[in-house]
C-alpha cells in the first residue's frame, strides 16, 4: 500500500469528484492516475494560494481503475457526465472523455473545456496522457470544511504528509499509519461543498 499526497490548487469538486456516492479522479494528476494501484491511498490538501495549507480536502482509497472508454460506458458513472444547465454538482461532472468514430478524443462541455464548449486542447492533452480513471468507494471529502491536519503529521521533510509541488509518496516510518488512523476517526463520504463554489 502506498499513499500519494498532492495539493488541490483549486477545489471545485471536479478533480477529485466526490459526488453520487463515489469519489473519482478522472482528470489532472496524470502521474498519480498512471501509477496508483487498487488499495493505495490518495490525499489532496489545500493550497497556499487560498490560505488552506495543511488542510485535508480529500482522501480516497483506490478500489477500481479503468480506461476513459470504460468509465464513459459504465452505467454507474453516467451521472458523472457534466450538465452545465443543471446543478453545480452536475456541472462539475468529470466523465468528459470518449472517442469518436475516427478514434479521436472528444471532450464534453465541462470545467475543462473552453467557453462555449470548444475543446481545450491543453487540458485534453494533459488529461489523456494517462488513459486511466481512479475510483474510490471509501473516501472522505471535506471541501470547504476541510480540517487542519494535526501538526504531528506536518513536520519537516518526510515527516510531512502534505506535498508542496507535484506529488509525494515517501514518508517517515509510521507516519502514514498514524495519519490513516486519525483520518478513520472521522465520518466518511462527501462531507462538505467545494471551497471554490460561490
Amino acid at each position: 500500500m502506498i499513499l500519494y499526497s498532492y495539493v488541490i490548487t483549486r477545489d471545485y469538486g471536479f478533480a477529485p469528484n466526490p459526488f453520487h456516492g463515489v469519489c473519482t479522479l478522472a482528470t489532472c494528476k496524470p502521474v498519480i492516475r498512471r501509477v496508483a494501484d487498487v488499495g493505495d491511498w490518495i490525499i489532496g490538501t489545500g493550497s497556499a494560494r487560498y490560505k488552506r495549507t495543511g488542510q485535508l480536502i480529500c482522501a480516497m482509497r483506490v478500489s477500481e481503475a479503468m480506461s476513459f472508454e470504460n468509465y464513459w460506458a459504465d452505467p454507474r458513472f453516467i451521472a458523472k457526465r457534466p450538465d452545465l444547465t443543471g446543478s453545480r454538482m452536475q456541472a462539475f461532472g468529470d466523465n468528459i472523455y470518449s472517442r469518436d468514430a475516427y478514434d479521436q478524443w472528444t471532450q464534453l462541455d465541462s470545467h475543462h473545456s473552453l467557453p462555449g464548449g470548444e475543446i481545450n486542447q491543453a487540458n485534453l492533452k494533459d488529461d489523456t496522457q494517462t488513459d486511466r480513471v481512479l475510483i474510490a468507494h471509501e473516501f472522505w471529502y471535506f471541501g470547504a470544511t476541510a480540517p487542519l491536519i494535526p501538526a504531528t503529521f506536518r513536520g519537516d521533510g518526510n515527516g510531512n504528509i502534505c506535498a508542496h509541488r507535484g506529488h509525494k509518496k515517501n514518508f517517515a516510518p509510521g507516519l502514514v499509519d498514524g495519519f490513516l488512523a486519525w483520518l478513520q476517526d472521522h465520518p466518511s463520504g462527501c462531507l462538505g461543498r467545494p471551497d471554490r463554489w460561490p
